[in-house]
Order: structure tokens, then sequence, then C-alpha cells
């Protein structure tokens, strides 16, 4: 049977002996869910699995808070890279190059690609998430004793937090987790579950990895059209650092972020459009939304209410919700508007 009133009211009571205030209404929604699952004669192995992933989520929610407005990079990469392979120093002068322009590292905390990252990162602007494995995995020792540092049962909380919590994605050639964790990704960015983001295949000169991994969506999945023609433009391989550190600082160096408000798909800048601009690019991008896009004076009245970045330019358009590949392709091109900021300065080695 359903949650009745008598439970109903013995959750809310519970709520204000705890003293919850802000977002009420999600907790109660998290304690309704719980009693559900008391209610069905849900199998223990069900109620532990929620337990585990419940409670692994709650430590990383806790870990990351402080620190919510930090850009972060999350590295993907093999556990099984060598500290003298020159992919190692390739991830470890990225995270050096991103820590040198305010950026924190987040990795899997384990070993290889891992290990570079926040080795090159520092032990300020590192963040780890490890897997409990019976092989291979265990923290590092650049996070071991750090408290930015959460252990996981399940890849797919792990997964969650590894996406939610950054501004940027680079992934160095590895395995199937690293396979897996790049293909998730880029579904994510494709159908709008993930916000747009840099995703940046870092490689070594005269590598064919990410190039044979292209070649192979080409021939015979683009071809096939079983992903858009734009989709490749989610993502781009580099070879160097320094194209790697363009890639993911020039994302941000006039696109801030973005907020929906009902139907209207809200962009945040730093610097005011044109009009002239405005209405190039609506021009340019009319495939994907309806009607102009619009230079707005001040922020609507929904993000006034939340607070949010209001001293930040904007442009609001009616976006299809579908074509996230041209979706990105708008981002470039306001970060190439005229009136953006300079370009981005790569720290030197």
């Amino acid at each position: 049977m359903a949650v009745d009133d008598v439970v109903r009211q013995h959750i809310d009571a519970l709520v204000q002996a705890v003293g919850v205030t802000a977002n009420r209404d999600q907790v109660v929604e998290i304690l309704t869910t719980v009693a559900r699952l008391a209610e069905t004669d849900t199998d223990r192995l069900d109620l532990k699995i929620a337990n585990a992933a419940l409670k692994e989520m709650a430590d990383a929610f806790a870990m990351f808070a402080p620190y919510r407005q930090i850009r972060k990079l999350t590295m993907f990469g093999s556990a099984r890279t060598q500290p003298t392979d020159p992919l190692y120093a390739q991830a470890r002068e990225l995270a050096r190059v991103l820590a040198a322009n305010g950026w924190s590292t987040i990795t899997g905390a384990g070993p290889g690609i891992m290990a570079a990252g926040l080795e090159g990162a520092g032990p300020e602007r590192s963040f780890g998430i490890n897997i409990r494995l019976p092989f291979e995995q265990d923290a590092n020792q650049f996070i071991r004793d750090d408290p930015k540092l959460v252990s996981m049962k399940y890849f797919f909380t792990r997964k969650l937090m590894l996406i939610k919590e950054s501004f940027a994605y680079a992934v160095l050639p590895g395995g199937y987790g690293t396979l897996d964790e790049v293909f998730e990704l880029l579904t994510l960015v494709q159908t709008g579950k993930a916000e747009p983001a840099p995703i940046v295949l870092l490689d070594t000169p005269g590598s064919d990895y990410w190039h044979g991994w292209d070649c192979f969506l080409a021939d015979h999945v683009v071809s096939r059209g079983l992903v858009g023609a734009d989709d490749p433009s989610l993502y781009k391989i580099a070879v160097n650092v320094d194209e790697a550190a363009r890639e993911i600082l020039g994302f941000y160096r006039n696109y801030h972020s973005l907020r929906w408000v009902g139907n209207t798909l809200v962009l945040r800048l730093l610097a005011r459009p044109t009009e002239a601009e405005a209405a190039e690019l609506s021009e340019r991008f009319a495939d994907i939304m309806s009607g102009p896009m619009r230079v707005l004076d001040s922020p609507l009245p929904a993000e006034k209410r939340s607070g949010e970045f209001l001293d930040l330019a904007r442009l609001s358009l009616r976006f299809d919700r579908m074509s996230f590949a041209r979706l990105r392709q708008l981002i470039d091109a306001v970060n190439c508007l005229g009136s953006a900021p300079p370009d981005v300065a790569v720290a030197p080695g």
C-alpha cells in the first residue's frame, strides 16, 4: 500500500525534530521513499545497495560542499600507466597548469593517471573519489591522508560524483574503465543530462590511440547516423598540454554558466554581447531555437530570487532541448565574440 497519512505525519515530525528548514520538501521525499522501501518487503540486498549508495553520496556531497564554486577538472585514465610513461607526465603537467590558473583536479584517487593528476595539482587543489576493489586500486600517496578523499563501493555512485562536481574533463588513454567513462560522459553531455563542458582527449605526439578511436566513430558510428553529425564537436583531441589547457580555459573565456527558467535557456556571460552580435548568432543557430536570441539587461525574476551571478551579462533563447552539440558550438561562438574578454593565457612551465 502507499505511504499513508500517519506515516507522512511521522516523517513531518521527524523533519521538524531534526530542525530541517532548507529544502525541506526534498528531505521529506527522501524519507518517504525510505518508508516505501520498508513497506514493500524489499529484498535485503536491494536495501543494502540503496543504503550504501545514499551514504556514499552523502559523504561526497559533504566533502565537496565548501568547494562547490571552485572550478574543477575531472581526469580519467588508466590505473596501469607508469610514472615513466610520457602520458603520466602529460597528466601531471595539465593538472599543474590548471592549478596555476586557479583550478582543482578530481581523479579516482588510484595509481597511474589518477596519481599523476593529483601530483600535478598539489595537495591544496586535489580531490579523490576512490573505488574499493580487491585488486589494483588503493588511494595513492598524493591523496591518501587528505580529507578531500572519499571511498566508494559502487562504480555508479563514483562516476556520478566525478561528473557532477566537474567543470571540465580530461581523458587519457586507458582500458575498459576509461572507455566506459568517456562514452558515458559523452552520452550525458549529448543528451543534456550533464551541462555543456570541455572534454579533452589528451594523448602524446605520434600516438594514434584517440585518433584511432575517432576514426572508428567516424567510419562506423557517425557515418551510419547512430550519433549526430555535429556530435564530434563535443570533444577535442589534444597531443600537448598547451592545446588541452587552452581548450579547457577557453571554454570559460566569456561563457560562465547556464540556467533554465521555464522554457527559456539563459546563458550567463562575462561580457555583454551587442545587439548586432546577438542577431548574427540568432541567424547562425536558427536551427536549434525558436525565435531570436535576446540580450538581457538584467536577470529574469526567477534568477533574481535565487541570487545567482546577478552581475553577469545574459543571452536568452528558446532552445530545442535536443541539439546539445550545436549548443556547444553556440558557446564556442559566444567565446569568440568581439566583445568577449581577451584570449586566455596558459601558465608557463
